[in-house]
């Protein structure tokens, strides 16, 4: 991972290419993808890595030329993470860049805000990263890559509970969808187990200060400190409970599953438990990515890739099908591109296999993982089976 001023270097180019990308005319020439995600601002290094996959795949993809004489455009608008600011990008890309399809918002309140929108004008939506259960419920032309809170929470508190043996645990999470959902759905399972949640704290997004909290959670003397957070936040938490002698074990969600928190958090990180989708990553693409973007890509990485490849595809072929005077006017059916991603079974993904329930939600198993010496590391792979905790492998 590069430092913050590289960082910053890449967030202007994907500012440039905002900035030319914002043209209204419309062409048959080119064919739109939006993209909605924080490129600037304390959570920019998700929206930036994921972008940066997307481009990736939608160059791959316009090398091949699928469509003689058309190529994928992709548009990047910035949400700031902040759910006004992705409400105002989807009303530019739907009404101004017509794209066909979103990958986004990363997110997912911003995803809860704009997918109304989305579903409302039938563009198929994408999203490697929003994990809140709602998500998919707003209609059927929203799906995701990832794992949902539902059964992330649930691996969790299990495998806290009957792998790790933990009765005592305190919760700090931050008052944003991702972050309570994942706090709540916890607890709830962590309890029915038999569980005690010892100190239940929470803070606002953009906090740098959470001392009042873990002065809490330090007298009620957790065995365990679950941070379902970024790692903006989680940076922070760290240090502040290392300054005051808290020596639980740190739990975390996927969002700490991004490896700018090596930089903000350091040797602090080793040693964190976290889960995350199940991932069989690709090293050809890890090696791809790095090439060209100097980046690591995170985990969410990987999904929103995939998720612009099946998009494509099910864009590709909903073309093909299309009659001659549609071809010339780039005049897609959108029910023919959703029903093609509905239909995926085992698309061998550089996340791994990828299906989808009826409700649009992944197929996928929950990886528990950790740290050592700032890389990471799979503990095992876990699912629910009935109300069991099953290891995979």
């Amino acid at each position: 991972m590069k430092k913050v001023l590289l960082i910053a270097v890449s967030v202007l180019l994907a500012s440039t290419v905002l900035l030319a990308s914002s043209c209204s005319e419309t062409t048959a020439d080119e064919i739109r993808i939006g993209f909605i995600g924080p490129m600037t601002g304390d959570y920019a290094n998700y929206g930036l890595l994921q972008s940066q996959a997307v481009a990736m795949a939608i160059d791959e993809r316009n090398a091949q030329n699928p469509i003689e004489g058309v190529s994928f455009r992709l548009i990047i608008e910035d949400s700031e993470g902040d759910v006004a600011r992705g409400q105002a990008a989807i009303e530019k890309l739907a009404s101004v860049d017509k794209i066909t399809g979103l990958i986004g918002g990363v997110f997912s309140g911003v995803t809860l805000a704009i997918t109304p929108r989305t579903q409302a004008e039938k563009i198929l939506t994408i999203s490697g990263s929003a994990t809140a259960p709602g998500v998919t419920d707003i209609g059927d032309y929203i799906f995701r890559t990832v794992a949902t809170d539902s059964l992330q929470g649930i691996v969790s508190a299990q495998y806290a509970y009957k792998e790790m043996g933990v009765r005592k645990v305190a919760v700090l999470f931050t008052r944003n969808d991702y972050s309570q959902g994942l706090a709540e759905i916890f607890q709830e399972e962590f309890t029915k187990l038999g569980g005690e949640i010892v100190a239940l704290e929470s803070g606002m997004q953009g906090d740098k200060d959470f001392r009042t909290q873990l002065t809490t959670i330090r007298a009620a003397q957790p065995d365990v400190l679950f941070l379902p957070n970024y790692v903006a936040e989680i940076a922070q938490i760290l240090k502040q409970a290392d300054e005051l002698g808290i020596d639980a074990q740190i739990l975390a969600s996927d969002g700490f599953n991004n490896p700018q928190i090596f930089d903000l958090a350091g040797e602090l990180s080793n040693g964190v438990i976290f889960s995350d989708s199940e991932m069989q990553t690709s090293d050809d693409f890890r090696k791809a990515y790095n090439s060209r973007f100097g980046d690591d890509p995170d985990g969410f990485s990987f999904n929103a890739y995939d998720g612009a490849n099946i998009m494509m595809d099910a864009i590709v072929n909903a073309w093909e099908q299309a009659s001659d005077a549609d071809k010339a006017a780039l005049k897609l059916d959108r029910k023919m591109i959703r029903e093609y991603v509905a239909n995926v079974k085992d698309y061998p993904g550089v996340s791994g296999a990828i299906s989808f329930f009826p409700n649009g939600d992944v197929i996928r198993n929950i990886g528990i993982n950790t740290v050592e010496n700032l890389e990471y590391k799979e503990v095992g792979v876990y699912s629910i089976k009935g109300s069991e905790l099953v290891q995979i492998r």
